[in-house]
């Protein structure tokens, strides 16, 4: 045998024991990450988190200073761990401390000299060790920054806005949005980043549609995909998508939505940008109308991990309604060991209150979920054996 091909086999299974070794007990530890009320913010909302090449965990999320809305005057909040989420450093305002971009067309008093720094995603770069960060201020312009030191400090924000001009060609947007949650680099090197747009009335995050932006020149440009989830037939207001990569490399986009069907939508493309395939509802990933997370693990090929509230909208006869909007409770984790064609086992994280969320995998493949409670945003570290227990 290949002595090359002997050392890829040799690490994989080294790795794979490794990472069994730590998960021969079940684990299930949570900690408050982003208080309310706390550091001057009324709120913490839309959380995102990536481990770096050096083991740091960062968390960020939006700090809405005077209430919880959408709107108002917001900055991105980040806490560091370096021991994989038991302890976080203070947390610290990134992302666009320099000129403000003020302007809120949906607020008739005072939105003029509000800025709203809204949807940070972040991007582990393998290759360089570098992360980079993608925000949009009053959902109008997106900018991308670099940290070289584990996340400690940050470049100066340039703007790519540019590079969402093409989706004008299918829909005259007034409003753009990057992820929520985090980007993916591929194994080609390629940077992918899953973006909404909207073309109603200026402000307004409907009617909408998914795509995703790119980068293979480590973030230095970055230019737009095709549009894989438009606002068509079945499929009502695509918006807020997450995505991994697949075992043979593929790209899987996941979608939050308002269609009748009550379902994520799906789909795959072989590069992250381009030809992407039929978009489809998956019958087990239930629609309550929010953000989930989805991730690969690196116990075998093909295991994905995914977190969002089990919740369907119902009537008082216990029937879905059609684009009903689920209780943001029951939030679950849910394992796939085929890519996401299945789903046979799904597990309550939180009963109670409960949104958005992201997911990590450390090193020794612990599992971290950072979601949204009552007036908090918590991290859950948890294990397979935590989630297989029955």
């Amino acid at each position: 045998m290949n002595r090359c091909i002997k050392l890829v086999i040799l690490t994989a299974s080294a790795l794979a024991f490794f990472i069994q070794s730590a998960n021969a007990q079940s684990l299930l530890e949570k900690n408050k990450v982003f208080l309310a009320n706390t550091e001057g913010i009324r709120s913490y909302r839309i959380p995102g988190m990536v481990v770096t090449t050096k083991g740091t965990v960062l968390a960020y999320c939006e700090a809405r200073k005077n209430n919880s809305s959408d709107w108002g005057e917001i900055e991105v909040h980040l806490r560091r761990s370096t021991d994989g989420g038991k302890t976080w450093e203070l947390q610290k305002k990134i992302a666009h401390t320099g000129v403000r971009f003020e302007g809120n067309p949906t607020k008739k008093n005072d939105g003029e000299t509000e800025q709203t720094v809204n949807n940070p995603v972040a991007i582990i770069n393998r290759q360089t060790g570098n992360i980079h960060l993608l925000y949009c201020i009053n959902y109008s312009r997106c900018f991308s920054m670099r940290s070289n030191d584990d996340g400690i400090t940050w470049s100066k924000p340039v703007d790519i806005t540019a590079t969402f001009e093409p989706f004008r060609m299918k829909y005259n947007w007034n409003v753009i949005a990057t992820g929520p949650g985090h980007g993916i680099q591929m194994k080609s090197g390629r940077l992918v980043v899953p973006i909404w747009l909207a073309y109603g009335k200026p402000g307004e995050h409907k009617p909408s549609a998914s795509a995703t932006i790119y980068s293979d020149d480590n973030g230095k440009t970055w230019k737009a995909g095709e549009m894989p989830l438009p606002n068509e037939g079945e499929m009502g207001n695509p918006n807020e998508t997450m995505i991994t990569e697949l075992s043979d490399g593929s790209v899987m986009l996941l979608n939050r939505n308002v269609s009748k069907a009550n379902r994520k939508l799906i789909t795959t493309s072989p590069d992250g940008a381009t030809n992407w395939t039929k978009p489809y509802f998956h019958q087990q990933l239930w629609e309550p109308i929010c953000m989930a997370s989805i991730i690969s693990h690196p116990s075998s090929l093909g295991t994905l991990i995914y977190s969002a509230p089990h919740t369907l909208g119902l009537d008082a006869a216990k029937k879905e309604i059609p684009a009903g909007r689920g209780k943001r409770e029951n939030l679950s984790i849910k394992l796939s060991r085929d890519d996401g064609k299945t789903w046979p086992i799904s597990k309550t994280l939180e009963a109670g209150p409960s949104a958005y969320s992201d997911l990590a995998v450390l090193s020794d493949g612990t599992i971290l979920c950072l979601y949204e409670g009552k007036d908090v945003i918590s991290l859950a570290r948890f294990n397979l054996n935590w989630l297989n227990e029955k």
